[in-house]
């Protein structure tokens, strides 16, 4: 199945399990919905596999979705898949 063809691949990060859940629940339909609880959590994810975007967000313990987003756009990886935080 083409790029085209699928359903796109969101990676939603988030440390609040109420809004993982609500976000996930409002795109299931559209995209095939991945979730991270942690910043660490989502480079792991993005180097297993690049989701076609990210929503990402900003204030998380451990590491903060700014420190997420300048390493995934620091990997020449990740660097192209497009994050909102």
């Amino acid at each position: 199945m083409s790029r085209l063809t699928r359903k796109p691949t969101m990676l939603v990060v988030d440390d609040m399990p109420a809004d993982l859940q609500l976000i996930s629940a409002l795109l299931r339909e559209h995209t095939h919905v991945r979730i991270a609880t942690n910043g660490a959590q989502a480079l792991e994810i993005t180097d297993r596999s690049l989701p076609d975007l990210i929503l990402l967000d900003v204030v998380m313990p451990g590491m903060s979705g700014h420190e997420v987003c300048r390493r995934l756009k620091d990997n020449p990886k990740t660097c192209d898949v497009p994050d909102f935080h």
